[in-house]
C-alpha cells in the first residue's frame, strides 16, 4: 500500500510541476505586446512566436512516440519548432516575421498538444507503466520536458529583457526589488578556503535522483588551497574596473577576446545604459540608476578582463564547488547552506524577483566557509570549459543536448539566477554559454592560488 501510495504522490507531484512550469512560460509570453511576438529582441536568437510553438513541439516530440506511441497532429509544426539556436559560427539568422506561422495557428497547435499529452499521460501515469515497448520511463521523459521548459522560462527572461520598454505589460513589482544606486557596496574581501576535496556530478546509482546526461558521473577531485571573493563582483567594482580605462588595455584581453571587442563596439555590459553623462541599468520593466551594490552582469570575456584587471582570474568548476559545499570538517554539504531544500531565505532564485538584489543578501544561504550569495542572484562563470566527466553517456532521446557543446567554445556557469528554478539549483547542475555571449544573467567572483 506504501509504494502504491508513493507512486500515486510522485505522479501527482509530476503533474502539478508540468503545469506550473506551463504557467511560468504563458506569463511571460504575456507580458509582450500582441504586436511584438514576432520580433526578435536577440539578434542570434529566433523570433519570440518560435518559442510559444517550440515548447509544446519539445514535449510532443520527445513524448508521443517514445512513451504514449502516438501519431503526429501536425508534422510541418513539429519539424518547424523543434530546434532552437546557438549560433557558434557566428552567422546569424535571416528570416521575416511573414516566414512564421499566424498566432492563431501557432496558439491551436499549443492547445492541441497540451490537450492530447494530458489525455494520454493521465492513464500511462496511473497505471505504473513507466516503460512503452521497454524504451524510456515515462517519469524520466517527464522531468527532462518540466526542466527543459523552465530552462526556457529563463532563458526566455533574458532575451524580452532585451526588448524595448514599450513592448511590454508592465508586471507586478515587489517593493523590494530596487536599491539605491548610492547604496553599500560590499567591501572587497577574499576568504581562504583551505586545500580539500570537491565532489562534483551524479551517481547513476542514486535512482530517485534526476540530472541530465552531463551531470553524470559522480567524482571527486583534489583542490589546493586557494582564496575567492565573499561576493560576486558589484555594478561599483566594475565600474572602477571599467572608470580605470579596463575596456581599452589591450593586455586584460585574450585575442579572441579584444577581436570580439572591439568588432562590436564593446565598451560595457549590455545592461547598463549611459542617460545624461550617469549609469543606469535597464531591468526588465524600466532603466534605474545603477544600483552599485548588485551584482554586475556581463559575458565571460568580460568577467576575465576584470579577474586580470584585479590580479585573479576566475575559478575553476573544482573551486566553485569547493567553496560552496565544503566544510572545515572535511563533509560537503548538498547546498552552500545546509542539507534543507532551498527556500527564499537562502538566495534570489525560483522566480521571486525579476531583478537582481544587493550581493550582500541572504546571509542565512552562505557557505561553511562564509563565502555568500553562491546561489541564485545571478549565474557565475568558471574558467572551466565546458567538457564531459568521465564516465558520460549521452541521453540516446536527446544526444545533442551536451555532446553539441563539447566543442571547446562554451563555459561552466553554476549557481543560478533570480529566474532559476529551485530544481536546477542543485549541486550537480551545469549550465553552459559561449564567452563573448553577453545577454544571460551571469555574474562572476574571482580567486586567487
Amino acid at each position: 500500500m506504501l509504494a502504491a501510495e508513493t507512486g500515486q504522490e510522485l505522479r501527482h507531484v509530476l503533474r502539478e510541476r508540468l503545469a506550473g512550469a506551463r504557467q511560468q512560460t504563458d506569463d511571460l509570453f504575456g507580458i509582450v505586446r500582441s504586436h511584438a511576438l514576432y520580433e526578435r529582441p536577440i539578434a542570434e536568437r529566433h523570433r519570440i512566436v518560435f518559442y510559444i510553438g517550440h515548447l509544446e513541439a519539445f514535449d510532443w516530440n520527445l513524448l508521443r512516440e517514445r512513451a504514449l506511441g502516438l501519431s503526429s497532429v501536425n508534422p510541418e509544426f513539429d519539424r518547424l519548432f523543434a530546434f532552437g539556436i546557438d549560433p557558434v559560427g557566428g552567422g546569424l539568422p535571416t528570416d521575416q516575421p511573414h516566414d512564421w506561422p499566424s498566432l492563431q495557428r501557432v496558439r491551436e497547435y499549443v492547445q492541441q498538444v497540451r490537450e492530447t499529452l494530458d489525455r494520454e499521460l493521465e492513464p500511462a501515469l496511473s497505471s505504473g507503466a513507466n516503460r512503452v515497448n521497454g524504451e524510456f520511463p515515462v517519469q524520466l521523459l517527464l522531468n527532462v520536458a518540466i526542466e527543459h521548459r523552465l530552462m526556457h522560462a529563463e532563458t526566455l527572461a533574458y532575451m524580452l529583457h532585451q526588448l524595448p520598454l514599450d513592448q511590454k505589460v508592465k508586471a507586478l513589482r515587489r517593493a523590494d526589488v530596487l536599491a539605491s544606486a548610492a547604496g553599500h557596496v560590499a567591501t572587497s574581501g577574499s576568504i581562504e578556503i583551505p586545500e580539500g576535496r570537491a565532489s562534483l556530478g551524479l551517481s547513476r546509482d542514486d535512482p530517485q535522483a534526476f540530472g541530465w546526461d552531463n551531470e553524470y558521473e559522480f567524482h571527486q577531485v583534489h583542490v589546493p588551497a586557494f582564496a575567492i571573493d565573499k561576493y560576486k563582483v558589484s555594478n561599483g567594482e566594475y565600474l572602477e574596473f571599467i572608470r580605470a580605462g579596463g575596456y581599452d588595455e589591450r593586455s586584460l584581453w585574450s585575442d579572441a577576446g579584444w577581436s570580439w571587442k572591439v568588432e562590436k563596439g564593446i565598451s560595457h555590459p549590455v545592461f547598463w545604459q549611459r542617460n545624461g553623462g550617469e549609469w543606469h541599468l535597464r531591468t526588465m520593466f524600466e532603466e534605474i540608476p545603477l544600483p552599485l551594490d548588485w551584482p554586475v552582469y556581463v559575458s565571460h570575456a568580460e568577467g576575465s578582463a576584470y579577474a586580470r584587471w584585479a590580479g585573479k582570474k576566475l575559478p575553476s568548476e573544482a573551486q566553485w564547488h569547493r567553496a560552496a559545499f565544503g566544510t572545515p570538517g572535511g563533509e560537503e554539504r548538498k547546498y552552500p547552506w545546509g542539507n534543507e531544500p532551498p527556500d527564499s531565505r537562502h538566495g534570489n532564485f525560483d522566480f521571486q524577483r525579476w531583478d537582481p538584489v544587493p550581493v550582500t543578501a541572504f546571509p542565512a544561504g552562505q557557505s561553511a566557509y562564509g563565502v555568500a550569495g553562491m546561489v541564485g542572484n545571478g549565474w557565475e562563470w568558471t574558467s572551466s570549459l565546458f567538457q564531459p566527466f568521465a564516465g558520460f553517456q549521452r541521453f540516446s532521446f536527446y544526444p545533442g543536448y551536451s555532446a553539441d557543446f563539447f566543442d571547446g567554445k562554451h563555459y561552466v556557469m553554476i549557481g543560478g539566477s533570480a529566474r532559476t528554478a529551485a530544481c536546477m539549483v542543485r549541486r550537480s547542475f551545469r549550465n553552459w554559454f559561449q564567452p563573448h555571449y553577453q545577454y544571460v544573467y551571469a555574474g562572476f567572483r574571482c580567486v586567487k592560488d
